[in-house]
């Protein structure tokens, strides 16, 4: 069946009109803190027309508060914004409009962040609605702002509409720079709080979310507290450092079971009973008289791993922007202090060097200990990470930095001998979340020529890179 025509022309699509509209207020918002009259009225006009509620257009709304009041568009949400084409390829301009209607709800919340002081009702607010805009992406709450994988195993949704300004809103090819941007507006809104008076209340703090941001402005300012306002920063920081520690745990584990030892008997306990091979061996032992099968011997299934002491020297910077580094790393380092035969010590630098092996099994405690910002030299780093490194062959440096160095020559001759000596170097330009972070071009350059290529990314890199060479 042909459209409808006036004129010769098609005519105009009401549907069509009705998702612009939407869209022409979406941006108007986000660009102009103004309220455009028309716009407005013509939107409302629509969300009531489609059977929305009004709430949608309301900027002081939460997702949260929509949903809780209308409960039945929790669902719609969910991958709201990686749309599936319709089998028969035709597009459901009604169901467009609905999504264009959900979709400005979420966006606008996220994205105009606002501007002034920030209270930990409005930070708690924000980071609702962002866990609403990743799981319209198809994210989990919290994975895209911490650079996770997608939820599903990480391989994404296929794009499958035109973008934002195509038939459906599908903003999935767009994930790589909307998660580090989620990550600059939560820091903004972070640093906007007057955080010392939000700890200093037990009810206010109470409200606030743990994230990376908050994280780095508790450990910058934790010397400027005391009392109440430092034991409730003390326990954001508990809460954050145990929920990364988990999610860390179960990547180390997988990464670094050792194969199986053989020449260890294995114990004879019930539990490594295998009762399968027990069967087959006995099966010449099978009475068909008696239909009974007699055991002559069990066997049991080895269960332990070869191991190798090894030792692992992490040094991290903790100048200013590396930040997120020196979290994640603080608590790699005390993940694989806990595994057996590893010997784990931590370096922390900025313009001097502080050893913090005595508490590389505690993150928290570490984390207490650091002074972050500042200068960079790494040359007191390796004054004190050399003389660890006993036995070259069974060591590991991990050196962590963005390695904008001012004694760059010198660094980089003593890292080369360290490589030299048999020791495993492994230069990291960020172990965040996220996987941002730049590299001084020279090192990255000097770094590929000695045949140790800098890791710059994800934290699971890091944890890879490791397994080889600790199991």
């Amino acid at each position: 069946m042909s459209e409808p025509t006036i004129g010769g022309a098609p005519a105009p699509d009401p549907d069509e009109n009705r998702r612009q509209v939407l869209y022409w207020r979406l941006l108007a918002r986000l660009f102009d803190p103004e309220e455009q009259a028309s716009l407005e009225s013509a939107s409302l006009a629509v969300v009531e027309d489609i059977g929305l509620p009004p709430a949608l257009l309301d900027p002081q709304a939460s997702v949260d508060s929509v949903v809780q009041r209308h409960p039945e568009l929790a669902a719609e949400f969910d991958g709201l914004m990686t749309p599936e084409p319709d089998e028969d390829g035709a597009r459901d301009r009604a169901a467009e409009v609905r999504r264009a209607a959900l979709a400005s709800k979420v966006l606008l919340n996220v994205f105009a962040s606002g501007s002034g002081t920030v209270t930990a009702e409005q930070l708690a607010r924000w980071q609702s609605d962002a866990g609403w805009l990743e799981r319209a992406l198809g994210c989990r709450p919290g994975e895209l702002r911490g650079g996770g994988n997608r939820a599903g195993g990480g391989q994404g949704v296929s794009p499958t509409g035109t973008g934002f300004g195509g038939p459906t809103p599908d903003l999935s090819r767009l994930i790589p720079e909307i998660g580090p941007e989620l990550g600059s507006i939560e820091a903004g809104l972070v640093k906007r709080m007057h955080l010392r008076e939000v700890l200093a209340d037990p009810a206010l703090a109470s409200r606030l979310t743990p994230s990376m941001s908050l994280i780095e402005q508790l450990l910058r300012d934790k010397n400027n507290l005391s009392g109440v306002a430092l034991a409730n920063a003390k326990a954001l920081i508990r809460r954050y450092v145990d929920e990364v520690t988990e999610v860390l745990r179960t990547q180390v584990e997988k990464a670094t079971v050792g194969e199986l030892d053989r020449s260890v008997p294995p114990k004879r306990v019930y539990r490594n009973l295998d009762l399968d091979r027990t069967i087959w061996k006995n099966l010449t032992n099978w009475d068909p008289e008696e239909e009974r099968l007699y055991v002559d011997r069990l066997y049991y299934r080895h269960t332990s791993r070869k191991t190798t002491p090894q030792r692992l020297i992490v040094v991290v910077d903790q100048s200013g922007s590396m930040v997120d580094s020196m979290v994640n790393c603080t608590i790699l380092a005390s993940i694989f202090a806990g595994l057996p035969k590893v010997d784990v010590h931590l370096i922390a630098y900025d313009t001097q060097a502080l050893d913090l092996t005595p508490w590389a099994h505690d993150p928290f405690e570490t984390l207490l200990r650091t002074k972050l910002g500042g200068g960079t030299d790494g040359t007191v780093a390796m004054a004190l990470a050399q003389p660890k490194i006993a036995e070259p062959r069974n060591t590991v440096v991990v050196w962590i930095s963005d390695f904008y160095e001012w004694r760059t020559d010198e660094l980089f001759e003593s890292m080369a001998a360290v490589h030299r000596s048999g020791a495993k170097f492994i230069p990291v330009g960020s172990v965040t979340s996220s996987g941002r972070g730049s590299v001084n071009p020279w090192f990255r350059e000097k770094f590929k020529d000695l045949g140790t290529p800098v890791i710059s990314g994800h934290i699971k890199k890091l944890v890879h890179e490791l397994k080889t060479f600790l199991t």
